[in-house]
């Protein structure tokens, strides 16, 4: 593993922190830990994490004992030797405090956005969106053509997953794979879509039809998707009437998605990493539910997710360079593959190929 597999994401954390310190200066606004008021993203993220390298070390281990080995405290420690060298650690611990610097700052960032200007571009992404989908507004059309039933759960669903999807994909590029350099790429990648979205929000601030145009979607049963966002335009509320007297953030903007962003990105990286067509499959399909979702939920304009796919594929591209790895996919396609056998492991432990 080369060192400096993070620095173009460093550099990227320390502009966005620099940025957020500098508007929260400028504003007289705090800075906060984005999920402080629930639970702190400095511990759920390591948590994560660490469940993550548990499991592997135990799958593994598992599977040592299988093939014959002793389960013993010794094979253990040989799997854990393996898989979890200095390297590996330095390179697991790196990305993620990058990753949490970069996502800190993109949080606080967005959440100054009303205090920096108090203008709205709804009406004006509105009006592009009818002249995109022929004099018609794109969320009502999917109401039509999907109904506000079952539609409804399952796009309120997939919303919701989604939210779970950033911190499982960073524990997968920081801990399950072996290349390094892609887990890097990923990573770095991520934050780049956080700075053009953060960039965006700043040059087209908008709040997104539900809460633009609220009567496109009164016809919406309940759903969870319902608590988020009366959750968010409280959080909104209570931040606006004193950034000081709350513990939250306010998180409401619109252009560009960056729920579309990070899965064309995703969706590009396991491209490039030649994943098993399963796999990548899965991904496009989970994109293409996410766009619905974003436009049919109202939490964008159409615009938006045209905006967050170009966003996506250029954190993809300027990553790529950024961490040297080629645009072109390898002739080979991606195995998942344990490093060598480690001199400490005893001669009779056998660890299975990743």
């Amino acid at each position: 593993m080369r060192r400096g597999e993070f620095r173009a994401a460093a550099v990227v954390a320390a502009a966005m922190a620099l940025a957020a310190a500098l508007v929260a200066w400028e504003h007289h606004l705090p800075l906060r830990d984005p999920d402080g008021a629930s639970l702190p993203t400095w511990f759920r993220l390591p948590v994560i994490v660490a469940s993550a390298v548990a499991l592997d070390v135990i799958t593994r281990w598992v599977m040592v004992v299988r093939r014959g080995s002793t389960a013993s405290l010794a094979t253990m420690r040989a799997v854990v030797a393996e898989r979890w060298d200095r390297d590996q650690v330095r390179f697991t611990v790196s990305g993620l405090v990058t990753w949490y610097v970069a996502y800190v700052a993109f949080r606080n960032l967005k959440s100054y956005v009303p205090f920096v200007t108090d203008r709205l571009a709804d009406a004006e992404l509105a009006r592009i969106d009818r002249t995109l989908w022929l004099g018609h507004d794109p969320a009502v059309v999917l109401h039509d053509l999907l109904g506000t039933t079952w539609a409804n759960w399952v796009v309120a669903a997939v919303y919701l997953i989604w939210i779970g999807l950033v911190p499982t994909s960073l524990a997968i590029a920081l801990v399950w794979t072996r290349r390094s350099t892609y887990g890097a790429w990923y990573v770095t990648a991520i934050s780049i879509d956080w700075l053009l979205g953060a960039i965006l929000y700043y040059a087209v601030p908008s709040l997104g039809p539900t809460y633009s145009y609220p009567q496109w979607f009164a016809s919406l049963p309940r759903t969870p998707n319902s608590a988020v966002r009366d959750t968010l335009l409280s959080d909104r509320i209570e931040v606006l009437a004193g950034p000081w007297d709350t513990h939250t953030v306010q998180t409401i903007a619109a252009f560009a998605s960056l729920h579309v962003a990070v899965m064309v990105t995703l969706c590009l990286v396991v491209e490039a990493m030649r994943l098993p067509a399963l796999v990548r499959v899965a991904a496009w399909g989970f994109l293409a539910l996410t766009t619905v979702a974003t436009v049919y939920l109202g939490w964008h304009f159409f615009l938006d997710t045209l905006a967050g796919a170009v966003v996506g594929a250029a954190a993809f591209v300027l990553a790529a360079k950024a961490t040297g790895n080629p645009l072109r996919r390898r002739a080979e396609p991606w195995t998942f593959r344990a490093a060598s056998t480690p001199r400490s492991a005893p001669p009779s432990v056998t660890l299975p190929s990743a």
